[in-house]
């Protein structure tokens, strides 16, 4: 139920109720991770009983999955539009690592991190990881393609070398939310192993 003018109670409509109950997961998961998206912290922050939520999230776990979905997939397309404004695959490539290292990312690295953690139990989780890490692997590898179609990188593997990427990516960032190293050696670690790994003289990335 909610306030309208003059102290009148009018109850919110169906859809509006479950976009209610899916904006305050995204926002629950950003401010405290997956792990804290239960029933009664969901119905808490909405101000309604947890069996309210349970009527329109009947499965925490389904729930969880599409939070993560939202959040990342959101991510993703965000930065796809972020790259392309760039004339070169190279310049893409730098700005993806910059990108991706920021530390005001740092609250949807712990959504992926709780993600790949809580993904060993939860299937549609899992499931969800395996989508949006899916999407991010074409971004990745579509980059590579057109700086080796566009002479500016060589490599013969370009699915590998973005498998490999995302790889370092998780792995830095999740070091981030413990502070092991600092973000100027995270990102110079990053880029010297792309640089390697598609020919690029020592510095081209930074």
């Amino acid at each position: 139920m909610s306030k309208a003018s003059g102290g009148v109670r009018t109850r919110k409509s169906a859809e509006e109720r479950a976009e209610e109950i899916r904006s305050s997961a995204r926002d629950l998961a950003l401010a405290e991770g997956l792990p804290a998206l239960t029933l009664r912290a969901v119905a808490a922050r909405i101000g309604v009983a947890s069996a309210l939520v349970a009527h329109y999230e009947p499965s925490m776990e389904e729930l969880v999955a599409r939070t993560f979905s939202s959040i990342t997939i959101a991510e993703v397309d965000e930065i796809t539009t972020l790259v392309a404004d760039a004339e070169t695959a190279t310049d893409k490539l730098r700005q993806l690592i910059a990108t991706l290292l920021e530390p005001a990312r740092d609250d949807v690295t712990t959504v992926w991190a709780d993600a790949f953690s809580l993904g060993r139990t939860n299937e549609p989780l899992a499931a969800a990881v395996r989508a949006v890490m899916d999407r991010w692997q074409l971004l990745v590898a579509g980059i590579i393609d057109e700086g080796v179609d566009g002479g500016e990188f060589t490599t013969d593997v370009a699915a590998d070398v973005a498998w490999q990427f995302l790889g370092m990516i998780d792995g830095v960032n999740s070091h981030a939310l413990v502070h092991y190293a600092g973000a100027p050696d995270r990102g110079r670690l990053v880029c010297r192993a792309m640089e390697n790994e598609l020919g690029l003289e020592r510095g081209t990335l930074q």
